[in-house]
């Protein structure tokens, strides 16, 4: 561990060193990038949240190959994977469930009725992302109620112009990827296709995998009112070794479906703006406890999401008030949660006002939620910021939370799990405090984060030889801080950039007399990532991930990544290298994660 810490400190001052004798290069400022992930289009640098936004050219610099992987580079998000590829990975954000933190494709909620373990399904190619805007901290004001921890938007390109790529990639544990995007802009309309298939072999017995990505884009009437629609269809098999049981004879399997189709526009004023969406969303899951014998123990979840919503932001001398509706229908038929349907129906509303000569700048607001099988419940919260300078800005947040359970929490039964049909909603209080500096070379940020959370779901029991049981008993506090910096900088007259992100975070758990506990508290405790990403030269990109995690339970590893990109005009070969010194580590669960491995790639652009 002292010789990596050491290697970093050495490349933070060759990198200070190199830059004094070059000259400075212009680069991408996020300052532009309005936040779309709130009813208030906010430009990042103003925005009073602790928001964290990837770019499309930090996605092409990153060694990742998919979102679970990239996201594993920012400091305070636990992605707890159980394979390649992203399988099986839970989001985890400030210590909250994988059940607790909401993804966002284009602002359209993800949300799985059943269970969170299914939500990075819905995670897009890479391909065609134009960035990811993280936003942590109680986030229900502006999402409802599944945002309990923080939520995630992935916001799509608009255009690829006339273009046609294809990738492959093929590496260890028999690899063997492809991938076919296309784009085109025509008169009035655009649109973007991408086809993916990524197939396995399995690092370990029984970890294969078999996924397809289908996805599609189009924008129609560009020339007056535009139209979007987005479509997308991901199917995973694969095999989930010791994913849910700790039995070495069951050799479990799963396969799954998310699917999505959306519509929507917006219509502006000099001071309105109206965005109207409708939206219809799937999602299937079968899982076999024994994958030879389907007949031993077969689960077949089926859920339905029909939604509409619709944002409207006012802008008048008094401020900009932001409100909004959202309703959705959910379905689900399954042979072991039974068939359900509930309703929901949120009113959003907020007003940001400046005071001071406009210096400080106040943004109160609420969502109220009804639930037709938990009635109503509100989300009150407010953000205060300070634009201290025209590159500094202090801000700080409340808000209050709350999370309704997943029919699993509710229904699910088997020989040793039985859910409970009178579980409450979980809630909490957070709040923090933060500064955010922006500059052409420099960027950086803090946070002080706390969490009083009450009426959190466990699965319990008293006596070894009962199931377990899901009840309202857990109440935990949790506190820290983070800081995350970039800097640019050159060596002869090419751009590099450096990013380190650090969290720290401490769980209490309220007075508890339970015996035994499926869901133990293990948050990253310590949580230090870094980012090299350097250009030896215009087409030679060289990119060095390392990350250290200690988890509350004691458990600590430091995993290396790499990748490598070469740009020969219409060809790019890429080498990405993961777990390079072969670190021995759990991410979740008892699932070891894969050794070394090695994912050479081939992508050619035919226009």
């Amino acid at each position: 561990m002292q010789n990596k810490i050491a290697y970093i400190v050495l490349v933070l001052i060759y990198s200070f060193q190199t830059n004094a004798q070059t000259e400075t290069v212009k680069v991408n400022s996020l300052e532009e990038v309005t936040i779309t992930s709130t009813r208030i289009d906010l430009p990042f640098k103003k925005n009073s949240r602790t928001i964290t936004v990837i770019s499309s050219e930090d996605i092409k610099n990153s060694a990742a190959t998919n979102v679970a992987d990239l996201l594993q580079q920012i400091a305070g998000i636990d992605i707890r994977r159980r394979g390649t590829a992203g399988s099986q990975a839970d989001l985890y954000i400030r210590g909250g469930s994988f059940d607790q933190t909401l993804l966002l494709i284009d602002g359209i909620k993800m949300d799985d009725a059943q269970t969170g373990h299914h939500t990075m399904n819905a995670a897009l190619p890479i391909e065609v992302i134009e960035r990811i805007e993280i936003i942590k901290g109680p986030a229900a004001r502006a999402f409802g109620q599944n945002a309990f921890a923080g939520a995630i938007n992935i916001v799509t390109k608009n255009e690829l112009n006339n273009s046609v790529s294809a990738h492959v990639e093929a590496g260890s544990f028999n690899q063997l990827n492809g991938s076919v995007t296309f784009g085109s802009n025509l008169k009035n309309s655009n649109h973007i296709a991408h086809i993916g298939k990524l197939t396995s072999g399995g690092y370990r017995i029984n970890s294969d995998y078999d996924n397809s990505n289908y996805f599609l884009k189009s924008v129609f009437n560009k020339n007056a009112q535009p139209i979007e629609m987005i479509s997308t269809f991901f199917e995973r098999k694969f095999g989930a070794e010791n994913f849910y049981t700790t039995n070495p004879n069951f050799n479990e399997y799963e396969e799954t479906q998310n699917s999505l189709i959306g519509l929507s526009t917006t219509f502006k004023s000099n001071n309105f703006k109206i965005a109207p969406r409708i939206y219809w969303k799937r999602n299937q899951d079968i899982f076999l406890l024994k994958r030879n014998e389907p007949n031993f123990y077969r689960n077949l979840h089926i859920s339905n999401k029909l939604g509409a919503d619709v944002n409207t932001s006012y802008t008048s001398s008094l401020g900009i008030t932001g409100f909004g509706l959202d309703v959705s229908q959910i379905t689900m038929s399954s042979n072991s949660l039974g068939n359900r349907q509930r309703f929901m129906a949120t009113a959003f509303l907020e007003h940001r006002f400046k005071v001071f000569n406009e210096l400080v700048d106040i943004t109160p607001g609420v969502a109220v939620t009804y639930f037709s099988d938990f009635k109503f419940h509100a989300f009150p919260g407010i953000d205060i910021g300070c634009q201290v300078s025209p590159n500094f800005r202090l801000y700080g947040n409340a808000g209050y939370t709350y999370r309704v359970p997943t029919y699993t929490d509710l229904y699910y039964r088997d020989p040793v799990t039985l859910g409970n049909e009178n579980l409450k909603p979980e809630e909490a209080l957070s709040g923090e405090l933060g500064g955010k500096y922006f500059s052409s070379k420099f960027n950086a940020s803090f946070a002080l984060f706390y969490k009083d959370a009450s009426s959190l779901i466990d699965y319990v029991k008293d006596v070894e030889s009962d199931p377990f049981v899901a009840q309202n008993l857990r109440d935990l506090y949790t506190k820290g801080f983070e800081i995350n910096t970039s800097y640019n900088f050159t060596v002869n007259n090419l751009q590099q950039n450096l990013a380190i992100g650090y969290t720290f975070m401490e769980d209490e758990v309220g007075n508890l007399n339970l015996n035994f506990s499926r869901y133990s508290i293990n948050s990253l405790k310590h949580h230090f990532t870094s980012r090299l990403m350097t250009k030896i030269t215009k087409s030679f990109n060289f990119n060095v991930i390392y990350k250290y995690a200690e988890r509350t339970q004691g458990l600590s590893y430091n995993v290396w990544d790499a990748s490598a990109v070469l740009n020969l005009k219409q060809f790019e070969l890429s080498l990405t290298a993961n777990n390079i010194f072969n670190e021995d580590y759990i991410e979740t669960g008892i699932v070891p994660m894969p050794p070394s491995n090695m994912l050479f790639g081939l992508r050619y652009n035919f226009i």
